[in-house]
């Protein structure tokens, strides 16, 4: 399926800049991206909802008077599609479960991806997401949840190749060529800024309301 920018979700809230955060954008002497956020403090926001959150994307959600798929509130312009491939062992959303993610880092066509990644954590402490080919992990997303007073500290560092011999002499060099280039490192930074910094706008009040019905 060949997918494309979805309309955009008027929301009229003023999502974070890629100055609120502290980031770093390395590679390595294999070729392997890291890439790391510090994000501003997520006010209001707990590690017990983005827990919530990342087990319950699926489903629809009221925004404004407008029923959204919840993924599409999430970020009003790069998020495109998301679906529960797999469960996790438990039958339910967790470890083990394959999260398919369809956005365009930016809203920029030429930055879109379409991946299916395996949840290897999932608690309060945070989540890891990653992708394995050939039985070589070839990227790895984690998201650190640290409760503070105001909310979260929240800290992301992504993983894009292997140090493994593989890595070294193929698979890196046709990753961040052709799949996942520094161009698209640079445009995913900017784009989770965004898309954590909008859990303030809408997660409170889902988590509310979702956790409190009888």
């Amino acid at each position: 399926m060949k997918w494309k920018l979805l309309p955009e979700r008027p929301f009229n809230w003023k999502m974070k800049s890629l100055g609120s955060a502290q980031t770093n954008f390395s590679v390595d002497k294999d070729g392997v991206f890291r890439l790391h956020i510090e994000h501003d403090i997520i006010k209001g926001v707990t590690p017990a909802m983005l827990d919530w959150w990342f087990r319950n994307i699926k489903g629809t959600m009221i925004y404004q008077g407008k029923l959204y798929p919840r993924y599409l509130v999430w970020h009003p312009i790069d998020h495109i599609h998301w679906e529960l491939k797999k469960v996790g062992r438990d039958g339910k959303v967790g470890v083990g479960s394959q999260f398919r993610i369809v956005e365009a880092f930016n809203g920029n066509s030429n930055y879109l991806i379409d991946t299916v990644d395996t949840v290897s954590k999932l608690d309060q402490s945070g989540i890891v997401l990653t992708l394995t080919v050939l039985g070589v992990e070839i990227f790895n997303l984690t998201h650190d949840f640290r409760p503070v007073t105001e909310g979260t500290k929240y800290i992301s560092n992504m993983k894009v190749g292997t140090n493994h011999l593989l890595g070294r002499v193929l698979l890196n060099r046709l990753l961040t060529k052709y799949i996942f280039t520094k161009e698209m490192g640079t445009a995913w930074l900017r784009h989770n800024i965004e898309e954590v910094g909008n859990f303030e706008f809408f997660l409170p009040d889902l988590y509310l309301s979702e956790t409190t019905r009888s």
